[in-house]
């Protein structure tokens, strides 16, 4: 009897360890499943006078992009997944105003990087977070999954991954905010340029596939992006081009993702001497225009013709499945879409927007439409543009509009004024 209860008591304290290390396994799998914040740094802190005179330095007027509030910057690293589901770290930055309001956020994605490390601090891109920022949004900006301060490599225009690195990063500021106590509003934007165009719209199209119970997208902005990577844009990669690294950048990451080529095949698809210098390219510590200036100005003059003959042969060739794939140009979105573009680019083709949108509006989507921020300017130029008549769209979405609005008539009036003093590069 004795022996019996003593058996009890011991079983019954066994089962107590076993349910608090049960208990113990749970709750950390829970935090390592649901926590995405690993760190984050004060990098910078902007007054109202210090980005006035940011303003003055590139010649932003003020009267189009109204300076509110100070900016706080904020370095971040947090946890995304790996084209495999493996748990990497990733970087971005999340600027916050310095205001006691609620502030709405946006998600801002960058242009083609290839050169690991942070961005600086006063470049192109980081003014134009800025300029949201100073007027009373909390911004944040992903590195993308390989660049930056994160792991792996960068997959160029992979939607999955893009899209991946965006979603993550807004999942670790929602853990972030609660640290630095910020006061957010429910409305959520999602803009970029370039490569940030194509980043935008692969955010807005997986939020509304997998995360519509977890986040709700307010509009969205793509500006200048390649959406139809597998037509409009591929037509560029036979011609004379600025940018011809954008080719093999493109079939890194695919072949990465995808694993078209093993590891010893992959560079013997390019033409000698591309087949030794492309590794040494794209290591990381090569700029943009480094490598632009080492690849003819045709771009598929890299690669051997045998490849070539595939693609325009081949209407089932691999490449075109992996582009399509990638393309995120004919999908129904449920959030309005202003897609910015200048007719004028020779980087992006203009007409990506104008088959995207007419793919979205044949499926049923509605309040997409595809806007010319100007006629005379061309990709770099076409930037600044974008940005302001993407501002104004946001703007009217917290004024109450439901469906998005151009913006003051006023303040577009005058931009378009001031546009025409603008001589194009």
């Amino acid at each position: 009897m004795i022996l019996d209860r003593f058996n009890i008591i011991k079983q019954s304290n066994l089962n107590k360890v076993f349910s608090r290390v049960l208990l113990f396994v749970f709750i950390l799998k829970f935090n390592v499943h649901y926590s995405q914040l690993i760190n984050f740094e004060k990098i910078a802190e902007f007054s109202k006078d210090s980005i006035k005179s940011i303003w003055v330095k590139s010649k932003i007027p003020k009267f189009i992009t109204p300076v509110k509030n100070g900016v706080t910057i904020y370095h971040v690293n947090y946890y995304t997944k790996w084209i495999d589901g493996e748990r990497i770290k990733a970087s971005g930055r999340y600027y916050v105003p310095k205001t006691d309001n609620e502030y709405p956020l946006v998600i801002y994605n960058h242009g083609t990087r290839i050169k690991k490390g942070r961005p600086k601090l006063q470049g192109g891109e980081s003014k134009i977070c800025l300029i949201f920022c100073t007027d009373g949004y909390g911004v944040i900006s992903p590195d993308y999954i390989g660049l930056g301060e994160g792991e792996k490599e960068h997959l160029y225009c992979h939607m999955e991954s893009e899209a991946d690195a965006g979603i993550d990063f807004l999942f670790a500021i929602k853990e972030l905010d609660s640290i630095l106590n910020t006061k957010r509003r429910e409305e959520l934007f999602v803009t970029g340029y370039s490569q940030g165009g194509h980043a935008a719209m692969s955010i807005h199209k997986k939020v509304e596939r997998d995360y519509l119970n977890k986040i709700k997208i307010t509009a969205s902005a793509p500006l200048s992006g390649p959406y139809n990577l597998s037509g409009v844009q591929g037509e560029l990669m036979f011609k004379e081009y600025s940018q011809p690294h954008y080719l093999p950048y493109l079939l890194n990451g695919l072949n990465t993702a995808y694993n078209i080529w093993s590891i010893d095949s992959y560079y013997k698809i390019y033409k000698s001497p591309y087949d030794s210098i492309l590794p040494k390219l794209f290591d990381g510590n090569h700029k943009v225009k480094t490598i632009n200036k080492a690849l003819p100005k045709i771009p598929v003059d890299i690669l051997k013709p045998e490849l070539v003959f595939q693609y325009k042969n081949q209407p089932d060739f691999i490449i075109h499945k992996l582009l399509k794939i990638n393309d995120v140009s004919n999908w129904k979105p449920i959030a309005p879409i202003q897609m910015c573009y200048c007719e004028n680019d020779e980087q992006v083709l203009y007409n990506n927007a104008i088959v995207t949108r007419d793919n979205m509006l044949a499926l049923g989507a509605k309040n997409v439409r595809a806007k010319s921020a100007g006629k005379k300017f061309g990709h770099n130029q076409c930037a600044g543009f974008s940005v302001i008549y993407t501002k104004y769209y946001f703007d009217s979405f917290l004024k109450g509009s439901k469906k998005g609005r151009k913006g003051p008539l006023i303040k577009r009036a005058l931009l378009g004024i001031y546009k025409l003093f603008i001589k194009k590069k």
